[in-house]
C-alpha cells in the first residue's frame, strides 16, 4: 500500500519553524508515532500552490488523509494507525480537514526463507532489507495475527495491508493510494 506519485498537491505547511521539529517532521528513532510538536500543524490549500489534494498525500515521513481516509483506517484496523489532526485554511473559503497519519505497527513478519530479498548489516543492530532492490515478500501469518495493515520491522518504509483494508479503501473510493502484491505479482 502507497500513495500514488502525482503532481504537486496544493499544500503549504505554515508553520514548520514553529512546530519545534526541525527541517522535516520524522517519527522518532526506533519506534514509530508523531514527533513532539510545539504547536499544532497548519496548512494553507490553495490552488494556486498546485492541484487540489487527494484522499492521501504523502507529507514528510507520514500520509496527509481526509476525514473520509481517516474513518476507513479506523474501522478497518484502529490499532495500526495514528492520527494528529491539523488546521487548514484556504484562501478561497472553507478548507477540508487533514490529519497527519502513521502507520505505527511494526510487524517481523517476513518469511525470510521464503521472500527474495537482500538484508543488509544483518546479525548487527542496524539489520534491514534493501529497500533499492526488487523484492517479493512472504509473510508469517501467525505474526501477522488480525492486522490488516502494518510497517515492515526491517523496512519500515514498507507498508502492507491485507485484502480488507485494500477492499474497503477501494468500496469508499479513496484517491491518491496504490496498491500491489508483495509478492512481487502485479
Amino acid at each position: 500500500m502507497d500513495y500514488r506519485l502525482r503532481t504537486r498537491p496544493g499544500l503549504q505547511l505554515e508553520n514548520i519553524a514553529a512546530l519545534g521539529a526541525g527541517r522535516v517532521l520524522d517519527s522518532p528513532r526506533g519506534k514509530r508515532s508523531f514527533p513532539t510538536l510545539s504547536e499544532t500543524p497548519r496548512f494553507l490549500i490553495d490552488k494556486s500552490l498546485g492541484r487540489a489534494p487527494v484522499d492521501c498525500e504523502h507529507f514528510h515521513d507520514f500520509w496527509l488523509v481526509s476525514t473520509r481516509m481517516k474513518s476507513v483506517l479506523e474501522a478497518v484496523d484502529r490499532e495500526g494507525v495514528a492520527f494528529l489532526r491539523c488546521e487548514t485554511r484556504s484562501l478561497s473559503g472553507n478548507a477540508p480537514v487533514y490529519w497527519l497519519c502513521d502507520i505505527v505497527r511494526l510487524l517481523d513478519a517476513v518469511d525470510e526463507e521464503k521472500s527474495n530479498l537482500e538484508i543488509l548489516e544483518d546479525g548487527t543492530d542496524y539489520r534491514h532489507y534493501n529497500a533499492m532492490a526488487l523484492s517479493s515478500f512472504a509473510f508469517r501469518e501467525e505474526a501477522i495475527g488480525s492486522a490488516h495493515i502494518f510497517r515492515l520491522r526491517f523496512l519500515s518504509s514498507r507498508i502492507i495491508c491485507d485484502q480488507a483494508m485494500k477492499d474497503a479503501c477501494k468500496a469508499a473510493g479513496l484517491r491518491g493510494l496504490g496498491f500491489r502484491d508483495a509478492s512481487g505479482n502485479y
